[in-house]
């Protein structure tokens, strides 16, 4: 692979997301052209204003396109002249879907058409954004923390959006191994992403954050997590993209240790004082998660997770991209900093 130039075009897929966007801002800070794509033109001004939030002036360098994962049309003109595409967009649902194919096939068959078309296209590598969920939510017993080597097995009993992630990781692995015609694939798999928000539609993560800050949690289910900087994920992006060493690999991006939702409740309270007020201060025990697990689906996918404390080996990141992440209460407090800065969240008043 040669050595990049600040001259590359970039596709990004996805730039309206939490990830995608900042994204987007970080391949412009460093330089490059870019390319991002959204379903439809008329939330090209989200990318706009998230830009601006991120303090990035695209200064003439960034395009928007429509393509939609769910067609065919418009991704080759997406791909067109790109050295690289970074494909960060993937569908990840409000609520459980009625068919858990509305949320897996979305998600393989974007991807495919995605490498399909970079093939196509003379793209030299993409770097495909997947997730802890494709690593670890099949249980073992040997005790052996996670890392790249681990695989989700679809067939066990998780959630549509754990499945998905796993099926269209395979799917893309499968496709540049038989079909790949010298295409490059490097996937980052990151745990719970947090970090600042760019605009007022958030993530499931910041939506947690917000809803523990105003305070719409009285009390957490018992699980633990991994967490990761969405400054960092993109960071891991562009070196998995600029990398020789990242062709044919994954990358498992998490912080630390995992934390579980109360201990990220602490963080908030320990650091925001007054305006944490609201933050929940108790957990449920095991037996109120299940019974609550009868009629709420959420809680049925923390039922099946009760005491186990996910142990991450992030040294492949760290050793062959350089990859130096957040600590974990960074990241929590600049994710509710941001959602009080664009007053997403309202500051307790004062007793």
């Amino acid at each position: 692979m040669t050595g990049e130039t600040s001259h590359d075009r970039v596709l990004v897929t996805g730039g309206t997301g939490y990830v995608g966007a900042h994204v987007v801002g970080r391949l412009l800070r460093d330089g490059h052209r870019v390319r991002t794509t959204v379903r439809s033109l008329d939330r090209a001004a989200e990318v706009r204003a998230a830009l601006n939030v991120h303090g990035t002036d695209p200064d003439g360098r960034l395009e928007i396109v429509a393509a939609d994962l769910a067609a065919d049309g418009g991704w080759d003109a997406a791909v067109a002249g790109c050295a690289h595409v970074l494909h960060v967009a993937s569908p990840f649902p409000a609520a459980r879907p009625a068919h858990d194919d509305d949320v897996i096939v979305p998600a393989r068959d974007g991807a495919l058409r995605v490498l399909r078309a970079a093939r196509d296209g003379g793209v030299r590598r993409v770097v495909l954004t997947s997730s802890f969920a494709a690593i670890g939510y099949s249980r073992r017993a040997d005790g052996r923390a996670y890392d790249e080597t681990d695989w989700t097995d679809p067939a066990d009993d998780n959630s549509a959006y754990v499945r998905s992630k796993a099926i269209a990781e395979r799917a893309a692995w499968d496709f540049v191994a038989a079909e790949g015609d010298g295409l490059e694939l490097a996937v980052v798999n990151p745990t719970g992403i947090f970090g600042p928000v760019l605009g007022p539609r958030l993530s499931a993560s910041a939506a947690m954050v917000k809803a523990m800050l105003a305070g719409a949690m009285a009390s957490v289910p018992p699980l633990y997590f991994g967490v990761v900087d969405v400054r960092d994920v993109a960071d891991l992006h562009v070196r998995a993209m600029t990398s020789p060493a990242a062709a044919g690999e994954r990358f498992l991006a998490s912080a630390g240790e995992a934390i579980s939702f109360l201990g990220m409740a602490r963080i908030l309270a320990e650091s925001l004082g007054g305006r944490a007020a609201r933050v929940p201060t108790r957990e449920l025990t095991a037996d109120q998660v299940r019974e609550a697990a009868r009629t709420d689906p959420a809680m049925r996918e923390a039922a099946g997770r009760l005491g186990e404390v996910p142990a991450l080996n992030t040294a492949k990141a760290r050793t062959v991209l350089g990859w130096t992440p957040r600590d974990t209460a960074t990241t929590i407090i600049d994710t509710a900093e941001s959602l009080f800065r664009l007053g997403l969240v309202d500051t307790p008043a004062p007793n």
